[in-house]
């Protein structure tokens, strides 16, 4: 009984997800997570835009606080907002990011905006990035495409560290399939060494540049000893 109410509480979380997402539109929500606590219901939204999300003077929280009472029937639901200060290396962003333009332009310059967003990625500060899609791009049939540039890892417990994503684009000529993976400069790697360089400075060394720099350097023009030749052969 325990595991159904479990599997029940679940798939009304992931409906009161999708519907957020949907509510907000594409690109704008990166996760949302939901914490019950005693008081009621505590939602986190994450989001690179949250003027948008939330609206002039919060109309858009306040109704979306209404529809989850009526519609999921929530007792006293509280939305929370969390701002990324950094959308190059959520990896639910970019993959969104990529259907919204694949949507816009068309699968024809799906290297385009790969190549494009790979370069952002790297240009931010990531260790490694990795997209693929998956689709018509562009022939009848549909075949894998992989973008790749950087250190990602893929297998063991540090592959956990990855941040991935995926995301559905439908475009004219069908449906493409986009996943990104993105390891941010933060991730910490059980193999990464790091080498200190040996302070090679001593104290002799500190002592003579100081010297050198007080010391003026003086050029002494010494006179020669010997008196000048003075001619005694006076013309008469």
């Amino acid at each position: 009984m325990e595991e159904k109410k479990f599997v029940e509480i679940k798939k009304d979380e992931l409906s009161i997800q999708n519907y957020m997402k949907s509510y907000f539109g594409k690109g704008r929500v990166s996760k949302i997570s939901i914490e019950y606590t005693p008081i009621g219901e505590k939602i986190i939204i994450s989001t690179n835009k949250p003027g948008l999300v939330i609206g002039r003077k919060g109309e858009k929280i306040i109704k979306m606080t209404e529809n989850l009472r009526k519609k999921f029937k929530l007792e006293n639901p509280h939305i929370e907002i969390q701002e990324i200060t950094k959308p190059q290396f959520d990896s639910q962003l970019v993959a969104d990011n990529i259907a919204i333009m694949l949507e816009k332009r068309g699968s024809l310059k799906f290297k385009v905006i790969a190549y494009r967003t790979l370069r952002e990625i790297m240009d931010a500060g990531a260790l490694g990035a990795e997209i693929r899609l998956n689709g018509k791009l562009p022939g009848d049939r549909a075949r894998p495409w992989r973008f790749a540039q950087g250190y990602l890892k893929k297998v063991g417990e540090t592959a956990k560290i990855v941040n991935r994503a995926e995301a559905i684009a439908k475009t004219v000529s069908g449906i493409v399939g986009i996943k990104v993976a993105i390891l941010s400069p933060d991730a910490k790697l059980p193999d990464k060494i790091e080498i200190n360089k040996p302070q090679e400075e001593t104290e002799e060394e500190t002592t003579l540049p100081t010297q050198a720099e007080t010391t003026k350097k003086e050029i002494v023009t010494k006179k020669s000893d010997k008196p000048k030749s003075i001619d005694t052969n006076i013309k008469k």
